[in-house]
């Protein structure tokens, strides 16, 4: 989506974008494990309703664990190991994280992603990329979930541009909806190649 307006700012999601699911394999095994469909298991974890709450800060993560547990009959001994193999195959692209630090020498950069409780701590622990950074916005920590309109004018609040001047990127068109309605231009993710040369074609405007 082409703007008049020079970008300042480029916002980035975290799921699905910097971090991806790379080998689904860990999950499949789990579904299969747990005798319940992948789907099933999929939507428990990333959309039921203590997922979304626990993304919107409402319960804390554990809480959310705590209901993944009961429902699939596992016992407190077991959750940490079921978050540990449902994760194991997901990867950090570092790559992308070091174009981001590039980028960074001439435009605001910004994390902003939906994620549960205490994420900040396991992400720090995990990966190093939040220094890549200027700003950083984790959906729990501020009681706003994408895709409503107020976490995106929050962001670009903090980065202190106008919504023609950043550009928002995120693997879920719902979401890129929400940025293009406050009118933040916005590129589909759907790989790091494509999302390089999308963005390149948006910043060569101006160039």
């Amino acid at each position: 989506m082409k703007t008049s307006t020079p970008i300042k700012a480029i916002i980035w999601d975290m799921g699905g974008v910097l971090l991806r699911t790379e080998n689904l394999q860990p999950r499949l095994n789990l579904a299969k494990k747990l005798g319940v469909t992948y789907s099933m298991l999929n939507e428990l974890v990333f959309s039921s309703p203590t997922s979304l709450q626990a993304e919107a800060g409402q319960i804390p993560r554990s809480a959310h664990w705590q209901t993944v547990a009961q429902t699939l009959n596992l016992h407190d001994s077991e959750i940490e190991d079921f978050f540990l193999e449902w994760f194991s195959g997901d990867h950090c692209d570092y790559a992308l994280v070091g174009y981001i630090k590039q980028l960074r020498l001439k435009f605001k950069t910004a994390l902003l992603s939906n994620v549960w409780g205490e994420m900040r701590e396991v992400v720090e622990r995990n990966y190093e990329f939040l220094d890549a950074f200027d700003q950083t916005i984790f959906s729990y920590e501020v009681k706003l979930v994408k895709p409503d309109p107020r976490i995106y004018l929050l962001m670009i609040e903090r980065l202190g541009v106008l919504a023609g001047e950043a550009v928002f990127i995120d693997d879920f068109e719902k979401n890129i909806l929400g940025a293009q309605s406050v009118g933040i231009n916005s590129i589909l993710f759907q790989n790091s190649q494509q999302v390089r040369a999308d963005l390149q074609k948006e910043l060569e405007l101006f160039v």
